[in-house]
């Protein structure tokens, strides 16, 4: 299993953070995807912010005709949820906890790191903030879905049951329709997690208004 850290950029908004919001990009993309989202964001009152937008690896994407690219795991079919690429997703999983302990390597609390995501990215986060051994500060998921959900009730970590979990989705999405991350969010609920839900007026992207409702959740979670 490779155990390095995935390659990231990162931003910090002001000299010696004392919070990291780990960002994983969406299916295809890379880390520079959400990158430009750091100066439209409103983060009045919040403290210094360490953000960390990792690289995925590359790897065949089964749904592209094997084509290359980089994903957090593949995608092996339109359903998302029937065939799920379960290596991939524990992978990821695993880098992902060795970014977390990257940042508190460097004095960052657990319970002061935000999991972020878009799409594969949300899955990601809500992957690994779920089975998180410690309290993170929150999971911010945007147009996303829990996967792996039949394993979610054995693997959740206690420790992470109160924790915020803001999630954010188009009604036009048509790469991961709304109702599956209805389905996602009532799933959450069920479980005792405290969920924020927003839907808005847009397909499988990101709005301005969406990035109101972000910079209002860090500035609670962060505060």
């Amino acid at each position: 299993m490779n155990t390095s850290l995935l390659e990231t950029i990162q931003i910090e908004t002001a000299p010696n953070p004392t919070v990291s919001v780990i960002w994983m990009h969406g299916l295809g993309a890379d880390g520079s995807d959400f990158v430009p989202i750091v100066r439209e964001l409103d983060l009045t009152g919040c403290p210094p912010i360490r953000f960390v937008f990792p690289h995925a690896p590359t790897m065949p994407v089964t749904i592209n005709g094997g084509y290359v690219m980089r994903a957090w795991y593949d995608i092996l079919g339109n359903d998302l949820v029937k065939r799920e690429d379960e290596t991939g997703l524990r992978t990821s999983q695993a880098a992902i906890e060795r970014l977390i302990e990257q940042e508190k390597s460097r004095g960052i609390a657990a319970n002061r790191i935000v999991l972020a995501g878009f799409s594969q990215g949300s899955a990601m986060a809500i992957q690994a903030g779920l089975r998180h051994p410690e309290r993170l500060a929150g999971l911010l998921c945007l147009s996303g879905y829990v996967p792996l959900h039949t394993t979610v009730m054995t693997e959740r970590h206690n420790a992470n049951h109160e924790t915020p979990i803001f999630m954010a989705h188009g009604r036009g999405d048509q790469v991961i329709p709304i109702d599956r991350a209805e389905t996602s969010r009532d799933f959450l609920k069920a479980l005792g997690y405290s969920v924020e839900w927003h839907e808005y007026m847009m397909q499988h992207s990101v709005c301005p208004e969406e990035i109101d409702d972000i910079s209002a959740w860090l500035q609670r979670v962060l505060k």
